[in-house]
C-alpha cells in the first residue's frame, strides 16, 4: 500500500484539480480545524457554523495558496477568521435557546463522542477547563486557544492576530492566569490552589 501523501504534494494534486486529494485534505485536518472553532466561539452549534464555513473558504481559496506558510498553518487562520466572524454574527443576532448562553452561568454543551470514553475525573475536568475557557474575554481566549490547543508559536499568533508578539505573550499570560483562578474557585479552592490541570488538550 502506498505512503499517504503529505499536505505539499495534496495540495498541489488538489490545486491541479484533483477532488480526491481535496477531499483527503479536508478530512485530515478537520478535526483540528473544528477544535479550533468550538474553542473560539465557546459552544457546538457556533463552532458547526464557523467549521463549515472555514472548509468552504478552504475549498474556494485553495488556489491562492502559496506554500510561505504550512498548510495547517494556514487552515488554522481560515478556522480563527470564520470563528470570529462567526462571533461578530452571533453579537446581532437575537439570543437563540440552546445556542447561546451566559457563559458565567451555563456549562457548555456535551463533549463531541470522541472523549466519551475518557475516565470521569478526566472528563469532568475537561468541562472545568471548557467552562472556563468560554468565559475569558474574546482577546484573551483567541490567543490561548491558537498556542494551547493549535500549538502556534508566538510569532504565528501575532501574524495571525495582526498583533505584537509581545501583545501576544501578554494575553496568553493574562488569559492562562484567568483560567487558573476560574478553575480553581470551580473547584472550591483559593485561586492557585487547585490541582486539577490548566493545561488545554
Amino acid at each position: 500500500m502506498p505512503a499517504p501523501l503529505d499536505d505539499r504534494a495534496l495540495v498541489a494534486a488538489a490545486q491541479g484539480g484533483d477532488r480526491t486529494s481535496l477531499d483527503q485534505l479536508l478530512r485530515a485536518h478537520y478535526d483540528r480545524v473544528h477544535a479550533v472553532c468550538r474553542r473560539i466561539t465557546g459552544n457546538d452549534a457556533d463552532a458547526a457554523d464557523a467549521a463549515q464555513e472555514a472548509l468552504i473558504l478552504i475549498v474556494r481559496n485553495l488556489g491562492s495558496f502559496d506554500g510561505r506558510s504550512t498548510f495547517a498553518t494556514w487552515t488554522y487562520r481560515v478556522a480563527t477568521n470564520a470563528s470570529l466572524d462567526e462571533l461578530r454574527r452571533r453579537r446581532r443576532r437575537p439570543m437563540l435557546a440552546g445556542r447561546d448562553h451566559d457563559p458565567d452561568t451555563t456549562a457548555p454543551t456535551e463533549p463531541p463522542d470522541h472523549h466519551a470514553h475518557e475516565h470521569p475525573e478526566r472528563l469532568a475536568d475537561r468541562l472545568t477547563i471548557d467552562a472556563a475557557l468560554t468565559a475569558l474575554p474574546e482577546d484573551f481566549r483567541v490567543p490561548v486557544v491558537l498556542r494551547d490547543v493549535v500549538d502556534l508559536d508566538y510569532a504565528e499568533i501575532a501574524d495571525l492576530l495582526d498583533i505584537p508578539v509581545g501583545t501576544v505573550k501578554s494575553r496568553i499570560a493574562r488569559g492562562r492566569s484567568q483560567l487558573a483562578t476560574a478553575i480553581s474557585r470551580a473547584d472550591g479552592n483559593q485561586p492557585g490552589t487547585s490541582e486539577r490541570p490548566t493545561h488545554i488538550n
